[in-house]
């Protein structure tokens, strides 16, 4: 039943965003997301944008009863929007919506991330990686949205996961866009 309801939720957001634009990460990229989350089968995630929970619902699918998600969205009604969209999914782990600059928010969670979603600013990833840094261990995954598209206004992002000898990282593509998928070393 609950596969069910999550499908459903899953395919009324879609619909919703074809008939205006909505910010998902949508059905190809979330292939992807969502097998990340199979292969690693994260205990605890952070996902900073969580929008209305398209992603939140899809990541949760793949997750069981004893697995956490906290979600940080900046706008109180998209939150709300999320917790309903989340509430009528039934998936099984436990999900916190928090609602906020997730600048300020980061700091204030406690614990560790096994994996960590970012789909929020793209000018500000680098900035939210910093700040949850420290609650990653070896083999946290990150997983950046839109790294095609907005390659540019992530470039620093990129640099650093590429770059800093932190992250073993790769850009896979999905259709005319992609996501960066870092690996804690």
């Amino acid at each position: 039943m609950a596969t069910e309801d999550s499908e459903r939720v899953l395919r009324a957001i879609e619909e919703e965003s074809e008939r205006g634009y909505m910010p998902i990460i949508g059905p190809h990229r979330g292939r992807i997301l969502a097998e990340m989350v199979r292969k690693t089968n994260p205990r605890r995630v952070l996902e900073v944008g969580g929008f209305v929970g398209y992603s939140t619902v899809l990541m949760g699918r793949e997750l069981g009863s004893g697995a956490e998600i906290v979600s940080i969205e900046i706008d109180e009604d998209e939150a709300e929007a999320a917790r309903r969209n989340i509430r009528d999914a039934h998936i099984k782990p436990k999900v916190e919506v928090l609602v906020g600059d997730a600048s300020n928010l980061i700091p204030k969670i406690g614990g560790q991330f096994d994996l960590v979603f970012l789909d929020a600013d793209k000018h500000e990833y680098l900035r939210h990686l910093r700040l949850v840094e420290g609650k990653l261990h070896k083999g946290s995954v990150v997983v950046a949205d839109n790294a095609g598209i907005s390659a540019y206004s992530m470039k620093d992002y990129l640099n650093y996961v590429r770059k800093s000898r932190n992250y073993e990282s790769c850009y896979v593509p999905a259709g005319n866009d992609g996501l960066e998928v870092s690996i804690r070393l």
